[in-house]
């Protein structure tokens, strides 16, 4: 396996038309390479929503009693830094809110999800307050502040109309705005770890696809009329930006800033978060995220899965080739697909046809989707993921089919 040519400098991908065997086929230009488009049979309908009822199935019977999803139970012999119990709150904010999302996205109606819905809901309502940083230096919690806020504009649209709820859903996204702003990094951004001084203003290092992440969620924010704030944005795109290389992979952050060429900063190793950084860009009104700049990592993301899959379901980060971890996968397809919705409608069937084989192929058994053994939250945020992913692949003519 081989990485695609770099030689494309300024990231400008031409996407033409391959004639082959009399038949249209799209291809992408990457460099001085013109290369045909993978030909993938479009899932056939029926299947993928019988994927999705089954994974909607499994979260229903995975939700704990009191409405959320997750615990710091299924230890092993080597488990992730989470100094207890502030880092087990935001893995369960952040999975909780993860699952509700991928219900209200794909079953928003059905009856048998109404109650699990109804729980997840309040229990954000009582939990997300009292989300803080677990210790000086693990700040897993702005992972929950930034689901939270994705979760929280989706259920504004559940409660359409309805004044009261929608005016206590947008003071909680606010309530979010605020706690990120208390934990943005000096330098702007966010990170997970404070590995420098564990000052009350972190002073960890901007991680790109945590801004990325984040910064998706603030778009969405802005959707529904809760505009973030602009300093904030702004300093998390600029520390984006400086992680981007002129292919548009990013640095893993901004601290590996001396080492761009290390594996994990190469486009290899990138594959899992150039999806979230470029999505995120463009949702802030980057011109240089073109289409053609989309449709080449999406191309990339297919023919180049195995960088991702080897590093699946291990269960030491970053042992992988091109030290990609396992928590990457689903992340990064989720993240594609976002992309996927920021191209033309008209043009986003072979892509579609490309991921939704990727997520459909790695369905488990109980209708989950996993891909880092992390405590007990990887089969509920994992199948949250997944089922946004399949619900971006739904076409009809073009356009996203309705269940």
């Amino acid at each position: 396996m081989r990485f695609l040519s770099q030689r494309w400098l300024g990231a400008v991908a031409v996407l033409m038309l391959w004639q082959t065997e009399g038949q249209t086929q799209e291809t992408v230009r990457i460099g001085d390479e013109v290369r045909p488009l993978p030909v993938v049979e479009p899932t056939e309908p029926k299947e993928l929503q019988a994927a999705i009822e089954r994974g909607v199935q499994f979260l229903i019977d995975d939700q704990n009693p009191n409405g959320s999803w997750g615990s710091p139970t299924k230890t092993k012999g080597l488990n992730i830094y989470a100094p207890v119990p502030g880092a087990h709150h935001a893995f369960r904010a952040g999975t909780t809110s993860l699952a509700l999302s991928g219900l209200l996205e794909v079953a928003p109606d059905d009856p048998k999800t109404q109650s699990t819905i109804d729980r997840a809901e309040a229990w954000l309502y009582e939990h997300l307050g009292s989300l803080r940083r677990a210790s000086g230096d693990a700040i897993y919690n702005v992972w929950g502040h930034a689901y939270s806020i994705q979760a929280l504009v989706r259920l504004h649209g559940r409660h359409a109309g309805e004044t009261e709820a929608q005016e206590k859903i947008v003071a909680l996204i606010r309530d979010q705005f605020d706690m990120l702003q208390r934990y943005e990094s000096v330098d702007g951004g966010w990170g997970y770890y404070d590995f420098r001084y564990q000052s009350n203003q972190p002073t960890s290092s901007s991680i790109s696809f945590v801004n990325g992440a984040v910064l998706i969620a603030l778009a969405e924010a802005r959707e529904i009329g809760v505009e973030p704030p602009k300093r904030m944005v702004d300093r998390a795109i600029a520390a984006t930006n400086r992680q981007k290389k002129s292919d548009f992979s990013y640095l893993y952050g901004e601290y590996l800033k001396d080492r761009p060429a290390r594996e994990i900063n190469r486009p290899g190793g990138s594959l899992g978060r150039t999806q979230c950084c470029n999505a995120a860009l463009r949702a802030w009104g980057d011109e240089t995220v073109t289409d053609d700049v989309i449709k080449t990592w999406l191309y990339r993301l297919y023919v180049r899965n195995g960088w991702l899959d080897i590093g699946r379901k291990r269960p030491i980060p970053h042992e992988s080739w091109m030290q990609v971890a396992g928590y990457f996968y689903y992340f990064g397809h989720y993240y594609g697909a976002v992309c996927l919705d920021q191209l033309p409608a008209e043009q986003r069937s072979p892509y579609q046809a490309m991921l939704a084989k990727l997520i459909l192929d790695r369905q488990e058994k109980n209708g989950s989707w996993w891909d880092y053994p992390l405590y007990d939250y990887h089969r509920p945020y994992g199948t949250g993921f997944a089922l946004m992913t399949l619900h971006r692949c739904k076409t009809k003519g073009g356009e996203r089919a309705e269940k």
